[in-house]
Order: C-alpha cells, then structure tokens, then sequence
C-alpha cells in the first residue's frame, strides 16, 4: 500500500517536497489557499485541494488521521496560519505531524501545539551549504536521523591509488562509505574492500555529524 502525505501549504519548500514525494510514488494531499498554487500541484499530485487550512471544517473533511504523515509547510506568509494549522491536525489525530518554521521561536512554538517533529528547511540549507563552501571536496550533505549526515564526497588526492581497506575509514575516523560514483563510467557501485579508490570518484559516505569536516581539515 502506498504511503500516504498530507501537504498544507504549497510555497517553494511545500511544492517540492510534494513533487519529491510523488517521484517516490508516494500518495500525495496538496492543500494550499491559492488557487494557481493548487492547480500546478494537481498536476502531479494524487490530489490538490483548495482552501484555508485554518477552516476547521474545511480540514476535518480531508481525514487527516487517515494520512500516514501531515505536514504543514506554511512558511513567511503567514506564522499564524502554520500555528493554528498545525495544532488542528493535532487535535484530529494525525499520526506523524512535521511543521515547517522558519525562526526559532516559531519552532517552539509548533512544538508546543503538538507537532511531532519541526525542521528549519533555511537554515538546514544553509548549514549544509557551507561545507561546500569551506570544502571544496564536500559536493552534497544530507541528515539522516538526529546526528548522522550522508554525504557526497569528491575523493582527496590523498585517497586515490588505495584500498579502502588499506584507508580504513571506519576505524580511524568513524565514515563508512556506502557507494562509489565513477564519474568516467556514470556508475554507481557498493563498495569492497578491496575497491581502489580512483582520482575523480564519488564517495557516497556516512557519518556523525562534523567528521567529514575533521577529514578534510587533514587530508
């Protein structure tokens, strides 16, 4: 059975994580009050509906209970809005509830009304980003639960020509790498330990937050 998401609120961060979902073939719910927001939402979604999510009625007759995970993604335009939002689904019983805040009080605030989990979608970009930025090896960084973080790596010069056994990357620094990219061949591949890592490749890796940053600073 497919999973089924409830998205309120279908600004930039909402509009793709809906079409992220549904390329995943998930069962999307787009609710948004603007009209030209919904109808590009209904092209792809499994369904877009139109009203404000603050109408109480209005949201109870969407079942958000029935909804394997709610998620309020209104953003800037209206922090009130998300409140009252978000402490309705709440009240009707959703069953995983991710608000979306942009400050941190109003990520307490979202706490407090009972969502389950809240992100930060700017400033997880943003914190993210500066490994790029500071890390020129650092292509792409993605968390995975509360402390792990995958991360797409450029191999340093350091690595190429050795084994992974011989690098020893868990042992030494606590990163298991998950995949290889080769980039000459455009495929990806589960790593051995006898994989020799070639100067261009992706190493796909996962570690605790901060320890590909420590990496980088030595090599």
């Amino acid at each position: 059975m497919r999973k089924q998401v409830l998205i309120v609120g279908l600004g930039q961060f909402g509009m793709a994580l809906a079409r992220a979902l549904t390329d995943r073939n998930v069962e999307v719910l787009a609710v948004d009050r603007r009209e030209e927001l919904v109808q590009t939402a209904a092209a792809f979604a499994a369904e877009a509906v139109c009203f404000d999510a603050t109408d109480e009625a209005a949201l109870a007759g969407i079942a958000p209970a029935r909804r394997d995970v709610c998620v309020c993604a209104i953003g800037d335009e209206s922090r009130e809005s998300s409140i009252i939002c978000t402490a309705l689904l709440r009240k009707m019983g959703a069953k995983r509830l991710i608000g979306r805040a942009n400050e941190a009080l109003h990520e307490r605030i979202l706490e407090l009304v009972g969502a389950h989990e809240v992100v930060n979608p700017e400033r997880e970009f943003g914190e993210r980003f500066a490994s790029r930025i500071v890390y020129e090896n650092v292509l792409a960084e993605m968390p995975l639960g509360a402390d792990l973080v995958i991360t797409e790596l450029e191999a340093p010069d350091a690595f190429a020509g050795r084994s992974l056994a011989d690098l020893d990357l868990p042992r030494r620094h606590g990163i298991t790498v998950v995949a290889i990219r080769r980039t000459e061949r455009g495929s990806v591949a589960l790593p051995r330990a006898d994989e020799i890592v070639v100067s261009g490749d992706i190493l796909v890796v996962v570690a605790r937050e901060g320890v590909v940053a420590e990496l980088m600073k030595r090599v």
